[in-house]
């Protein structure tokens, strides 16, 4: 993973990341290297000249060519094949360090996106880390750092590699091409529905998330994540009895889904069935220990310190 510097055609600078895919060519983002008059990709404290780029500005992928580049070669992996909960861990070049940095989580989003998954997971990044790597615990590629949500409790998005692989064959174009907004970057009605309920889910406008997410299940019924969100603004609506159909409906599509298995807790501790929501408890432990705890703090358990 190295660093990206960048001269803007308004006189300005910009920075960002990329991984080695190829012997001279990396993967960034496109929003990186967008409005450059010249791109340098530093190895070692060396810069090297960027002569070309293979741009997928919708998904906001961009293949750099690089001269004479002398670095390993990352191995790709598969962004489909991965699992809710799976650790994850990123590798960047954020706030301006000279030397990269990583940070660990596990995967808690995966949207079915044209022919691959948008991957969300509790790895952070910050300014600058855009376009560096997402890894598995094998150390195989497997995204590309992207963007977050803006506020507190951000979601972080990364691209799936298989849009990079897709990429490799493109033309190459100048670096000074005319770029293109990629799909996050335009109007709110635009974004994707994964996108869409965000907002009003972290600032519980129950109604908006309903709204927004009933016509997410009416366009993707069998993707998981659209029902999660029904479910979550019907049982705000104390409309417990859809919100269980509903998230067991999630749980069926996707058995590691923990924010489904809290909310099936909530729901059994609300309607009186308390013992299955210690059996809700113990399904999470094993999953995300971190939820595990907050639904028993939810359920009015205390909890002992260690």
């Amino acid at each position: 993973v190295l660093r990206v510097q960048v001269g803007l055609a308004n006189g300005g600078y910009g920075l960002g990341s990329a991984v080695v895919i190829a012997k001279d060519q990396v993967i960034t983002n496109c929003h990186v290297v967008a409005d450059a008059n010249n791109v340098v990709v530093v190895n070692n404290g060396a810069p090297h000249a960027v002569t070309a780029i293979k741009p997928d500005w919708h998904h906001d992928l961009c293949i750099l060519k690089v001269e004479n580049l002398d670095a390993p070669i990352a191995k790709i992996g598969s962004s489909k094949n991965l699992k809710y909960e799976e650790s994850v861990f990123t590798i960047g070049y954020p706030h301006f360090q000279a030397v990269p940095s990583s940070t660990f989580g596990v995967v808690k989003g995966l949207y079915p996106m044209d022919d691959s998954v948008i991957i969300r997971a509790t790895s952070s990044f910050g300014v600058g880390a855009s376009g560096g790597g997402v890894f598995d615990d094998a150390g195989n590629l497997v995204g590309i750092i992207t963007l977050k949500s803006p506020g507190k409790n951000s979601y972080y998005y990364n691209m799936p590699v298989e849009w990079v692989q897709a990429l490799m064959d493109k033309p190459e174009q100048s670096v000074n091409a005319k770029s293109e907004k990629p799909f996050w970057a335009v109007s709110f009605d635009k974004w994707p529905y994964f996108m869409q309920v965000v907002h009003p889910f972290l600032t519980e406008d129950w109604q908006a998330l309903k709204t927004i997410a009933t016509k997410w299940t009416q366009a993707e019924p069998n993707t998981s994540e659209s029902w999660f969100y029904l479910a979550t603004a019907e049982y705000a609506a104390k409309d417990f009895n859809k919100a269980e159909e509903h998230l067991q409906k999630v749980v069926a599509m996707n058995h590691q889904h923990s924010h489904a298995i809290y909310y099936l807790g909530l729901v059994a501790e609300q309607t009186g069935q308390h013992n299955i929501a210690l059996d809700r408890v113990a399904k999470l432990g094993s999953l995300d220990e971190t939820a595990a705890k907050e639904l028993k703090v939810a359920m009015g358990i205390t909890l002992k310190s260690d």
